[in-house]
């Protein structure tokens, strides 16, 4: 059942409702007169988190994430979008941008004043915490080591936004995870990107531009047969759904659909050498809306069976941050209302040594933003039996030794301070250029 709906409680937020609406657009009937420019249409879709979980529980399969995709799409045709859309749905760009000077950006990101400027510019609700850019990527860390594992299978791990440039060692520990199990990982060099966010804000254009450099880039590897694995599940998702719904013609992007593997399901399916370190700890596991939909989590079930670890999988529904939307200033409380449902009380409820697990970056960020616990990628659990033996880290929050800490809020003195010297730079380098004028007219 559809999450806003949960909360909202109002038909025109169910899935049977939106697509009434979509229906009579179609048809012209009733309030569907308008068109793509419908605004009732627009407005019954604006609560949808695209969290694809019609397509799977729906008795029809309604895929509304995609409907609402094609229906942004017409709708913003020869129209500006909200800020918000460009900052998020564009996040690649904009993180690659920020690599320039993470630190710079991460001060502006949380300093007072400075904050609440930008999440007004960009519609961004006051209450959330940007998220802070990493001062290494992944690729860099991976391009600065030693080859290893020559020779051996080969399996390509993708370099996603959000663990490339905000959570490296997500991707780090993955990397250990698949050398040890006997593989040589290689990561694409090219500056490549799924668009998994274009798709919430109907940017479908990019989205099957950015897919078909992809599809041209890993040709060769495509062809080998090299397997594909994905640690963000929402980018999962992109290459064994809407990579063929997007081009569902070309050989090549269904046999990378075919090729393409979560981090539990190449170990568990594809890995013959691979052998599961124990670890014995109580764990609450929280399954990503995509990945519950689209690639099922019986794979991620099993692996944790194997390792030993004595772990909770209950129904916590949508984490209700979904991407961008839980960011944004009018979500925000129907956001909080869906992970207050059952995922956030689960959460809090949970032993301070208990592992949390999820592996949408999302999902992490709810959880961390609303609560005291910050969640592992599944991941980051195998790397701390590997590391620290079946016990795993000691002692309460385990989570500390594999998160990499977050730049400190800036005080408003610090603040203050530094946009007066800001100011005071600007100031005398514009009287020095007056001067200089000036003095070549005499």
């Amino acid at each position: 059942m559809c999450p806003s709906y949960m909360v909202t409680r109002e038909e025109k937020h169910s899935t049977r409702g939106r697509a009434r609406l979509l229906w009579e657009m179609l048809d012209g009937r009733g309030n569907g007169k308008k068109g793509w420019r419908e605004e009732s249409v627009f407005n019954a879709l604006d609560l949808c988190l695209g969290c694809k979980g019609c397509k799977a529980d729906c008795p029809v399969n309604v895929d509304m994430a995609t409907y609402k995709a094609e229906f942004l799409s017409h709708y913003y045709k020869a129209r500006l979008r909200p800020m918000h859309a460009y900052a998020f749905g564009l996040i690649h760009i904009g993180a690659r941008m920020a690599q320039v000077a993470p630190s710079l950006v991460n001060f502006v990101n949380r300093a007072p004043i400075l904050s609440d400027l930008l999440k007004t510019l960009l519609g961004v609700a006051p209450q959330r915490r940007m998220p802070a850019f990493a001062r290494q990527t992944f690729k860099s860390w991976f391009a600065a080591r030693r080859f290893r594992n020559g020779g051996q299978p080969r399996v390509i791990l993708w370099p996603d936004t959000f663990n490339n440039f905000f959570h490296p060692e997500t991707a780090t520990a993955a990397v250990e995870v698949l050398e040890q199990a006997g593989f040589e990982v290689v990561v694409p060099i090219d500056d490549l990107c799924c668009g998994r966010p274009l798709y919430d804000y109907g940017m479908l254009h990019t989205a099957r531009r950015w897919l078909l450099k992809i599809l041209r880039v890993l040709r060769p590897e495509i062809e080998a047969g090299t397997p594909l694995i994905v640690l963000e599940p929402s980018c999962t998702a992109v290459f064994r759904d809407e990579l063929t719904e997007m081009l569902p013609q070309n050989e090549e992007a269904r046999r990378l659909q075919k090729q393409t593997f979560t981090l539990a399901e190449f170990l568990m399916k594809r890995a013959p050498n691979f052998q599961a370190p124990k670890l014995s700890r109580k764990a609450l596991l929280h399954g990503h809306c995509h990945h519950k939909a689209i690639m099922k989590t019986m794979c991620d079930v099993e692996l944790l069976k194997e390792m030993g670890v004595n772990f909770e999988n209950p129904a916590t529904g949508c984490c209700g941050m979904a991407g961008a939307f839980g960011f944004e200033r009018n979500h925000y409380e129907v956001s909080v209302a869906c992970g207050e449902r059952l995922l956030l009380p689960s959460v809090r409820k949970q032993a301070r040594d208990t592992l949390i697990i999820a592996d949408g970056f999302s999902c992490r960020e709810q959880v961390r933003q609303l609560t005291d616990r910050i969640p592992l990628h599944t991941t980051q659990v195998l790397k701390m039996a590997m590391d620290s033996g079946p016990r795993g880290t000691p002692g309460d929050y385990p989570e500390q030794e594999f998160i990499a800490r977050e730049p400190p809020i800036p005080s408003v003195t610090k603040t203050l301070t530094l946009l007066g010297l800001g100011a005071f730079a600007f100031i005398s380098a514009g009287s020095l250029r007056g001067r200089r004028r000036l003095a070549q007219t005499k």
